[in-house]
């Protein structure tokens, strides 16, 4: 599943390629798994609108939608890309992808597809003047400042992966980010999160937000399915140090990488630099 640095790099990529245009037609596929609103209400609700911009919050692409330009947000489209979705810029003329569930054809003659072979992901429309404005559970991780991001986890009896991976106290941080944060932290995935030293909090908050920034500027880990809005894999996967790489030999010190079971998923790390 894309993960907080993968959502992030999409939606700046969609953000720069469609700002500022207008959705002039919609066509939504038959398949009723990806709509969380109906397709009928999500074309009646997209057709006219101007996409003012688009921004990522915790997994979710979030487009702002209006009437005017400088005018008020109006309304919203949110797009969660579940295990296999993807929303692509391009034109009308592209090859039309299997699985594709939604176009937006736009003024400047552009399309929006949103394509996902598993259909685990959602659509959905919201109209603001019926409806609150979409909001993640967990706090952000790139910018909690590391008191609150310590008190996420006082006296939590769950393993500090597990804690990482729980949406409603860190929105968008995924099973990839985990593992590398506590790797450069230097702690074990199974310490329980409420034991943790003040120093290994912040430690583990500088790892985190320096690994998903590092994450965003190389476009995501593509390890599956993802790319980003124009189709194009991220780097980041280059650079993992324990993530899918049990048995392989620490970047660090050499010693083989373990993987072990937190939480129901599969989780890398060193058992010679995380103690």
């Amino acid at each position: 599943m894309p993960e907080l640095p993968e959502v992030e790099t999409i939606a700046n990529g969609v953000h720069a390629r469609v700002q500022g245009d207008r959705i002039v037609e919609v066509w939504l596929g038959s398949h009723k798994e990806p709509f969380k609103t109906s397709p009928a209400r999500q074309a009646k609700g997209l057709e006219g609108l101007l996409l003012l911009s688009v921004r990522r919050t915790g997994k979710h692409i979030v487009c702002e939608l209006g009437e005017m330009p400088a005018g008020p947000t109006t309304s919203q489209w949110i797009v969660h890309l579940g295990m296999t979705g993807r929303l692509l810029v391009t034109t009308p003329d592209a090859e039309l992808a299997a699985h594709t569930h939604a176009r937006l054809r736009l003024q400047s003659g552009k399309e929006i597809r949103f394509v996902d072979p598993r259909r685990f992901g959602r659509l959905e429309f919201r109209d603001l003047l019926r409806s609150a404005a979409f909001t993640a559970a967990g706090s952000e991780p790139l910018t909690i400042a590391p008191e609150e991001f310590a008190a996420l986890f006082r006296r939590r009896k769950l393993a500090i992966k597990a804690a990482l991976l729980n949406q409603s106290l860190l929105s968008g941080v995924g099973n990839i980010y985990a593992d590398e944060s506590l790797f450069r932290a230097g702690i074990r995935p199974r310490r329980q999160a409420g034991r943790l030293t003040r120093a290994e909090l912040d430690r583990l908050h500088v790892a985190l937000q320096q690994v998903l920034s590092h994450a965003i500027e190389l476009g995501g880990s593509s390890v599956s399915d993802y790319v980003d809005a124009e189709g194009v894999r991220g780097f980041f996967q280059l650079e993992h140090c324990v993530y899918a790489r049990e048995d392989q030999p620490c970047r660090h010190c050499g010693t083989p990488i373990r993987k072990i079971i937190v939480a129901g998923r599969g989780t890398h790390y060193c058992p010679t630099c995380q103690s």
